[in-house]
């Protein structure tokens, strides 16, 4: 896991390695153990690495292959490399190190841009084509790694967080409109290749993308899975049986591919839990787990420990556990927003940042449950949604989902950013991309390749690569999520969703785990607005900043700070919270850079 970044000239010029270092400076903490750049005429790269596999300086990057003229940096992991180093060794490539990087390097010269699809892990990486005066760049299936990108007339500069393309400069920081929509109906995803400023863009998930030195560019989809069913019928039973094998497996690749030990974040959730619980089965020893809470509030418990104890108790694991105060939830605030690549509106983003503090100071990898609830349908409005026979698929999604309808949206934001209900259009033309045989399935499909992606994806990475912390997420394993996508709707749905796991996690994870209601890392705090938070909120929208931006309607505005606590968005958002988090991470960002 590491960060890296980029530029080619397209001007004849050659790039210049100071702007290298100003952006590798912006991702020295997703890289804590080496840094290192490379330049070769119009082109120049960036690396900071977390050592994980082959910890030696052999997988230092920018890794250069005089050989084949090719150079390389890369973000993540690749599960299968030992067995593709095996088929490269039998083509006749010989390696200098022992890692996954050098894999991705002769996996390039051997396949060409195909070599993407032998590929089995989370990625996103950049080869430089010397012979060819080309550059070549791709992401995962579910853009678990970012791979953010500016274009002008001159240069293409590229990176994994948008903080070192604002730090080199020369970036169109207007607001996208589109993206401002897609921001506040879907909340707080923004699709690729869109992102909330108009001169940064992000490759899809599942792509790649081709320059030429002249700047030409190439985009290809390398990836898509069907959502219908035409295998042979399977029984309940051996839907089951099929789920448990790939998670089992999944579970085990992400817990052996490491030269350093693995651990796991357990919120006291299910699917957390269930990792525990699978990593225990497979014989792993010393097992490493880690839990947050927060300060109680009169609603609810900031804390889910009378969940996650009891697993780490019945496996033995070496259990950390980390109490926050409200104080320091607010003091640290601002940190947690400036290792935002995009205005992230889950609330967790700010629990996620400060367990990946406490856990990075002893563990430098750990497997986490994102992706369970969209892959086997564990959020309450997938069987509202299910349940829905009328209108149109797009409009029987919105009904569930949607953030705010249009109309509210035009009385949010002030004239210049009023425009077409994109949104609508955009889902609408996404669920019948999947070619789903029923609605259900088409939102799973939806919520997989494109809204996991920019948002508890996205979130996770962001905070736990701000100290340098490998995520690694088992449940969205490609192969995993193709198989579930197979699976019937009514059995992932049955008993309150989640039923192929809660199958599989009975008698192994404690009962009152697996029949509790579904959970999130609460932040009573942030949820109920009031005290300090509530003034931090009005500070933030009443600052001379945000009346000069003039986004949001004064009147808008006011109509949410005088009822904070009554306006909640369909999926139990804090509207308040939304757009007072917009802004500031807006006056974080373009402050500073």
């Amino acid at each position: 896991m590491c960060g890296f970044c980029g530029e080619l000239r397209f001007d004849g010029g050659h790039a210049e390695l100071a702007t290298i270092d100003l952006m590798n400076h912006q991702i020295r903490r997703r890289g804590p153990d080496h840094g290192g750049s490379y330049s070769d005429g119009p082109l120049a790269l960036g690396h900071r690495r977390l050592a994980i596999i082959d910890l030696s300086v052999h997988a230092n990057q920018p890794m250069v292959d005089q050989q084949l003229n090719l150079a390389l940096v890369f973000n993540g992991t690749i599960y299968n490399y030992k067995e593709l180093r095996e088929t490269l060794k039998g083509l006749g490539y010989s390696f200098f190190s022992n890692g996954d990087t050098e894999v991705i390097l002769k996996a390039y010269h051997a396949w060409g841009e195909d070599c993407v699809e032998h590929l089995s892990g989370m990625f996103a990486f950049a080869v430089w084509d010397a012979q060819k005066q080309s550059l070549f760049m791709a992401r995962d299936r579910f853009g678990i790694k970012p791979l953010y990108y500016a274009v002008n007339g001159k240069a293409l500069r590229f990176a994994s967080n948008t903080q070192a393309l604002l730090a080199a400069g020369g970036v169109d920081t207007t607001l996208d409109p589109l993206a401002l929509h897609y921001q506040f109906t879907l909340h707080g995803v923004v699709p690729a290749p869109h992102t909330i400023f108009k001169g940064i863009r992000k490759l899809p998930p599942g792509h790649t993308m081709t320059i030429e030195a002249n700047g030409t560019q190439r985009l290809s989809r390398y990836w898509r899975y069907s959502a219908t069913r035409t295998d042979r019928p399977m029984s309940d039973r051996d839907w089951l049986e099929a789920i448990h094998d790939e998670l089992r497996e999944a579970v085990r690749k992400r817990n052996e591919i490491a030269d350093v030990p693995v651990g796991v974040l357990l919120s006291g959730g299910l699917d957390s839990s269930l990792l525990v619980a699978l990593l225990a089965e497979a014989g792993v020893k010393d097992l490493r787990t880690f839990s947050v809470g927060f300060e109680d509030q009169p609603e609810e418990k900031g804390n889910e420990f009378e969940y996650s104890d009891p697993v780490a108790e019945r496996y033995q694991t070496r259990h950390h556990k980390f109490l926050v105060p409200n104080g320091e939830v607010l003091m640290r605030m601002p940190e947690a927003v400036d290792q935002m690549s995009e205005p992230m509106f889950g609330q967790d983003a700010v629990a996620f940042f400060l367990l990946g503090e406490q856990v990075s100071q002893q563990i430098k990898v750990v497997q986490s449950g994102q992706g369970a609830d969209e892959v086997f349908g564990g959020y309450f409005w997938y069987s509202r949604i299910m349940q829905e026979k009328q209108g149109e698929a797009v409009d029987r999604f919105a009904k569930h989902y949607f953030d705010r309808d249009h109309d509210e949206y035009l009385r949010m934001v002030t004239d210049r950013y009023g425009a077409g209900d994109h949104t609508r259009e955009l889902i609408a033309n996404r669920l019948q991309e999947s070619d789903a045989e029923t609605l259900i399935d088409a939102v799973l499909y939806l919520d997989q390749t494109m809204l996991i992606v920019d948002d508890p994806v996205k979130r996770v990475d962001n905070m736990t690569m701000a100290w340098g912390l490998e995520a690694r997420v088992p449940f969205l394993d490609h192969h995993l999520v193709e198989l579930a996508a197979r699976c019937p709707p009514e059995l992932k749905l049955r008993d309150g969703g989640k039923y192929p796991l809660k199958a599989m996690a009975r008698g192994i994870v404690p009962d009152a785990v697996i029949d509790r209601p579904k959970g999130y890392f609460p932040m009573p705090a942030l949820k109920y607005v009031r005290g300090e938070f509530l003034e931090f909120m009005q500070d933030i929208l009443s600052s001379q900043a945000a009346r000069e931006r003039g986004v949001f309607r004064q009147s808008y505005i006011d109509m949410l700070l005088a009822a904070p606590e009554m306006h909640h968005t369909r999926i139990r958002g804090s509207k308040l919270w939304h757009i007072a988090l917009f802004e500031f991470w807006l006056q974080r960002h373009l402050t500073v850079y």
